[in-house]
């Protein structure tokens, strides 16, 4: 349904402000408090309102809308309890609601966007979006706007839909008229509208311009493509897993029918490795049927597409779809694109790879084709060498603190090079690109090189090394980046530690104090965690392996109190593992394996902590509130998970430190 002319308040309907002060979010939803834009400045309003906590883990059990937006902001939990009871924003009567900076921020799953639109929200407002959130909002019809038209329609001023269209390119503009990505897909079908040709003229490209550039369709005008730039662009592959591909089939079959085909299956794939291990947590256990229900939808969907297969084979996952499809089948050059926020991990590969929503993927993987807003670029320049105990894990908690915090990092392409990347293992870059997505970046990109050759070529047979050196994507010389040029000293870093809350709450580790994270304290532990896609890799189980030896050496365990997990990111990386002799330096120091898969970085499997009063440190991705259990989470490199295993509390890691 086309969006209407103008947007006016509905008589009754009301503004959400979700603020920072709890009660008066608690108040407003029981009717008893009404606030108002004009007596509010961004700084009362809650930033970084991520999409665990409007929609946690738990809710996307639920793939339909409308049972999703039951339990709409269930993840915004004070003094235990949750703020929004169920069916709270639904029963609210708002068609409003308003946030801070970054809002958003986190997994890609569309389920946040959708608990908004079925709850009766049809205007968002916020200082900044994330990417991936905004494009599910465009994508769902749901209008995003400012603090100043908020303020003119409690005033009962009407805002004419061509301010909501403001900053967009003209096809993004067009999808927002249609009132939404389906909609909008129907009229371009039907020729009722068209992309425009392009007329920009030639420049010099990053990386990702590059590669979004050599995959426009033909007559698409341009051949350069510039930031702000909408343009039809060719897909190379793409995948989802069984926490979204349930909605991807459903909303496939009711926008083209029960017998809906995809144009290229083989060049998609299906992931059985979120939820492989939930069940076994207590707090999964009542939603087994649901979880079963995934897992059933999406085999439907693969047996009728034809995607490729990665199924779990006698309970056992082949591995986190990121870690697979760099291993199997993703290349530099490449554009790819997947239900998931860290798809971005690709970029270590020198491809552009970033997340979308389940109504994005429908659309691009039946056709094989999307459109793409070319995004500006920011480049970090690595230079010097990582000392002893620094990894790429505390490089991006370094970028997380002093450039994704104040945005610089906000929806740009995020751009690795300089001699101190070309230091790093393949596996370290792929941490780089990892977590862009949590610098709410539109996707991270590392060069490659000679390195990146070797890896790709002993893991594809069918590919010659000038295959792949052929295909490689190199910055152009005068190449502009919107987002600045910085020059990162890596032999200046320090280990670092994220607090709870937000990866980007990152604090290093003071030589000087020996273990201790000096400004956190003697942070007592009682889990340990060591894996996700992140931190599930090769060279991350070499660290492991390296301190925990060292501990065997020394005649130290894993103390009484803690528990130590240890997960692999793919069989791959178990059999490497095997092959090294860890899993026996594993065993004798008291560490848990568990087989290949997603599991406590979404609060899915072992390692997620069951009550308040714990504390973990985890090498994952992220350490939102409830992410990983109701406890403490701080984030921490591979080398100081193992440490702080050993010693029991948080200490970043040093030579000999257990003798």
């Amino acid at each position: 349904m086309a969006a209407p002319k103008e947007f006016k308040l509905t008589p009754g309907k009301r503004v959400l402000f979700l603020t920072k002060d709890p009660e008066k979010i608690r108040l407003q939803l029981q009717g008893k408090l009404d606030l108002r834009m004009a007596d509010l400045t961004v700084d009362d309003l809650l930033d970084d309102v991520n999409t665990d906590a409007m929609t946690p883990n738990w809710v996307c059990f639920d793939w339909k809308p409308s049972e999703i937006a039951k339990n709409a902001y269930a993840g915004l939990v004070v003094n235990g309890e949750r703020l929004f009871r169920e069916r709270a924003l639904m029963d609210g009567n708002f068609e409003v609601i308003v946030s801070g900076r970054r809002k958003g921020t986190g997994s890609s799953r569309e389920t946040a966007a959708q608990c908004e639109k079925w709850s009766g929200i049809k205007l968002a407002v916020a200082e900044s979006f994330a990417p991936i959130h905004a494009r599910n909002n465009l994508n769902l019809g749901t209008l995003m706007g400012t603090y100043a038209m908020v303020e003119r329609l409690q005033s009962g001023a009407s805002i004419p839909l061509d301010a909501f269209l403001e900053g967009h390119d003209p096809v993004t503009q067009e999808i927002i008229r249609a009132g939404g990505l389906f909609p909008f897909s129907a009229a371009l079908a039907r020729g009722d509208v068209k992309p425009p040709r392009r007329s920009t003229p030639a420049r010099p490209m990053t990386m990702g311009e590059k590669i979004l550039a050599s995959h426009l369709l033909p007559g698409s005008g341009s051949e350069w493509v510039a930031p702000g730039d909408a343009v039809m662009v060719r897909v190379d592959a793409g995948y989802s897993h069984e926490y979204t591909t349930a909605q991807v089939h459903a909303f496939l079959a009711e926008e083209y029918g029960v017998d809906y085909r995809l144009a290229d299956p083989t060049n998609f794939a299906v992931f059985e490795d979120h939820l492989i291990y939930a069940t076994g947590v207590p707090a999964m256990a009542p939603f087994a049927d649901k979880i079963e229900k995934l897992r059933e939808m999406q085999r439907e969907f693969q047996k009728h597409t034809g995607v490729r297969d990665y199924s779990a084979k006698d309970g056992v996952s082949p591995g986190i779809c990121h870690q697979v499809a760099r291993e199997e089948f993703l290349l530099p050059g490449q554009l790819v694109q997947a239900t998931d926020s860290h798809t971005c991990m690709g970029g270590g590969s020198n491809a552009l790879a970033y997340g979308v929503g389940a109504t994005e993927y429908a659309a691009l993987v039946k056709s094989g084709l999307t459109l793409a807003t070319c995004a500006e670029s920011i480049r970090f320049e690595l230079v010097g060498t990582l000392r002893p105990g620094v990894t790429a894990k505390d490089v991006m908690l370094h970028i997380l603190l002093h450039h994704a915090k104040p945005q610089h990092t906000l929806d740009r392409y995020m751009e690795f090079g300089g001699p101190g990347l070309t230091a790093m293992s393949m596996d370290e870059r792929a941490t780089l690109a990892n977590m862009a997505t949590e610098c709410v970046a539109k996707s991270g990109i590392c060069e490659g090189d000679e390195a990146t050759v070797a890896w790709i070529a002993a893991r594809r047979p069918d590919l010659s090394p000038e295959d792949i050196r052929r295909r490689m994507v190199h910055p152009d010389p005068g190449a502009v980046y919107g987002g600045g040029v910085h020059t990162i000293d890596l032999s200046s870093l320090e280990p670092m530690v994220a607090t709870p809350g937000d990866p980007d709450r990152g604090i290093p580790s003071d030589p000087t104090n020996g273990a201790n994270v000096s400004e956190i304290g003697d942070v007592k532990i009682d889990i340990a965690y060591a894996g996700s896609c992140t931190a599930g890799k090769e060279v991350d189980q070499d660290l492991y392996a390296a301190v925990l030896g060292e501990a065997v050496r020394a005649g130290r365990r894993i103390p009484e109190g803690v528990e130590f997990f240890i997960q692999f990111g793919s069989k791959n990386v178990e059999d490497y593992c095997r092959t090294k002799g860890y899993l026996d330096i594993y065993e004798r120091v008291g560490a848990k394996v568990v087989p290949p898969g997603c599991g406590a970085c979404i609060g899915c499997g072992p390692g997620v902590s069951s009550k308040g009063t714990q504390t973990t440190v985890s090498a994952i991705n992220r350490n939102f509130r409830g992410r990983s259990g109701p406890g403490r989470l701080y984030l921490a490199s591979p080398l100081t998970v193992a440490a702080s295993a050993v010693l029991g509390k948080i200490a970043s890691y040093r030579e000999g430190m257990f003798s």
